[in-house]
């Protein structure tokens, strides 16, 4: 039997509120320099998902595993130690403070925390935001807030990163760069990327699987290629019969 390499696991994981199953028995996981998407209309769970992952909220069943290790009953701070980072579906930037400064708060929390300004300094470079270091993080457009984001992310060091909906408001030129980015994090330095994300062709170009919730369940879970065939996929998501 060969050996499964997934980093991260969500196995049979539900949600009830109330009456209301909100995930319903879903399965999903992801592996080291992969990039893992997880797409589905408003209300289908996705986000209900992340904060289970995430450990912000804890399943009525299933469980969560990261390299292996139980995480269910963890909580954000243990499983960021593990290596854990998230961004968040809405901006959650210190506005007064800086682009570099925004970074240097998470570095400072990294477990090279003694090399911050070093580590946040790396990640502008590798953003392509050196020049806006000095810049406040509220006078940023939308598309750059969020890479902003995603740099707070990135100098924790995650050995998993979880990111939803990181390219809204992003113009094409800043989304191809974008794509490039997670292609270079999964290629290049091995890490796991767990994708929500509303930009079709985004998640199509730079995913290698794809899962698919709708009303809190998995309804299709593959390659982009064939996901892109799926009928379920094609008559509800992306607007084909």
């Amino acid at each position: 039997m060969p050996q499964r390499t997934d980093l991260l696991s969500a196995d049979h994981v539900t949600v009830a509120f109330g009456g209301r199953r909100a995930l319903d028995d879903v399965s999903l996981s992801a592996a080291p320099g992969k990039v893992t998407g997880l797409i589905g209309p408003n209300g289908a769970g996705k986000s209900t998902l992340f904060d289970v992952v995430s450990g912000l909220r804890r399943p009525q069943t299933g469980r969560v595993t990261l390299d292996g290790h139980d995480i269910t009953r963890e909580g954000p701070a243990r499983r960021a130690r593990r290596g854990m980072s998230r961004t968040f579906q809405h901006l959650e930037l210190f506005g007064r403070l800086t682009v570099r400064d925004n970074l240097l708060v998470a570095a400072e929390l990294s477990p090279a925390r003694r090399d911050a300004a070093r580590l946040a300094d790396q990640v502008l470079t590798r953003l392509g935001l050196t020049h806006l270091a000095d810049a406040p993080a509220d006078a940023l457009p939308t598309g750059i807030a969020r890479l902003v984001e995603v740099g707070r992310a990135l100098v924790l060091g995650p050995r998993i990163l979880l990111l939803d909906e990181p390219a809204a408001g992003q113009d094409p030129e800043e989304t191809e760069r974008f794509a490039a980015l997670l292609r270079s994090l999964a290629d290049d330095d091995g890490t796991a990327v767990l994708l929500v994300e509303h930009d079709m062709s985004l998640v199509m170009t730079v995913c290698d699987e794809v899962y698919v919730l709708d009303l809190g369940r998995v309804v299709a879970c593959g390659p982009p290629q064939v996901v892109q065939r799926d009928e379920t996929v094609l008559a509800a998501y992306l607007g084909e019969s």
